[in-house]
């Protein structure tokens, strides 16, 4: 009886200290310090746009199954009402929409956010990013292939973290028909010519380029101004009169005639202005 109770209880001992074990050595914990992330994000133009962009990757050779991207921006914040939030978060998009969030990670990728009008950088400029005081924090979640646990592996970025203007250097190479990888550039950035105004200024920039407001002018306000047309007032020597110099549209010279007057002179009598009596001769 007493072996019997000391077998059932080595063996109850013995399945205890496996699952332990097991336990142990399944956690994703030490999975997760195999995903790294990039040690500085970056800002710069792709494709025309404004984006945030940072890199990640996946050290093991085994593949994080079902893996999402997800990113927040942690920063203070005043509402209308004068109520005060320290730790506001907002969402930002890293392709929830479109379903670019969803990752295979066979090769370290860039992981890009657009700044439009819904980003909460939409009117962030070089300037005022190095003033500003904000925490980006990322997140990557997802299934390892072995046990089907999941995983979670987090990192974020400081105002001071985020490089205006800088690119990420490439890592992948082609050689005999395989890609290889350089982890050694994984953080390496590269400084690119990018405007240093916010996304909002480069889209109204934009905006006013395609409207081609200049078509709209009149094309007399490009001529130029026509002198009035003067004319020299010099009188008639024969009425004595000045000529009228206020032309209308056209430009026209109006000369003012004297009055006519009825001739009430005799017959025989000289026209001028010297008049003589005549009289009858006394009988």
């Amino acid at each position: 009886m007493l072996l019997l109770l000391q077998a059932i209880l080595g063996s109850m001992v013995n399945a205890f200290m496996v699952g332990c074990m097991f336990v142990k050595i399944s956690q994703p914990n030490k999975r997760a310090e195999t995903l790294v992330f990039s040690k500085h994000a970056v800002i710069s133009l792709r494709d025309d746009k404004l984006c945030l962009m940072f890199r990640v990757g996946d050290l093991r050779s085994s593949h994080i199954v079902g893996a999402n991207m997800r990113a927040k921006l942690i920063k203070s914040k005043q509402t209308q009402e004068g109520e005060f939030i320290p730790l506001d978060q907002t969402d930002i998009s890293v392709g929830f929409e479109t379903g670019d969030d969803r990752l295979f990670l066979v090769s370290p990728l860039i992981i890009s956010h657009e700044i439009d009008s819904r980003s909460p950088f939409w009117d962030m400029s070089q300037a005022q990013l190095e003033k500003d005081d904000f925490e980006i924090v990322v997140i990557l979640e997802g299934m390892v292939e072995a046990t089907g646990m999941t995983c979670q592996a987090r990192s974020s970025y400081l105002a001071e973290e985020v490089q205006w203007g800088h690119r990420f250097s490439p890592m992948m190479s082609l050689a005999e028909g395989f890609f290889d990888v350089d982890y050694g550039a994984f953080h390496h950035t590269f400084e690119v010519d990018t405007p240093s105004a916010s996304a909002h200024e480069l889209a109204l920039a934009a905006a006013r380029l395609d409207a081609h407001l200049y078509w709209s002018i009149s094309s007399r306000l490009d001529e130029e101004p026509a002198l009035p047309t003067t004319v020299p007032q010099t009188q008639d020597p024969q009425s004595g009169l000045t000529p009228s110099t206020d032309p209308p549209e056209d430009p026209t010279i109006t000369i003012q005639e004297p009055d006519k007057q009825e001739n009430t002179t005799a017959p025989g009598e000289p026209n001028g202005n010297v008049t003589t009596n005549q009289s009858e001769p006394d009988a």
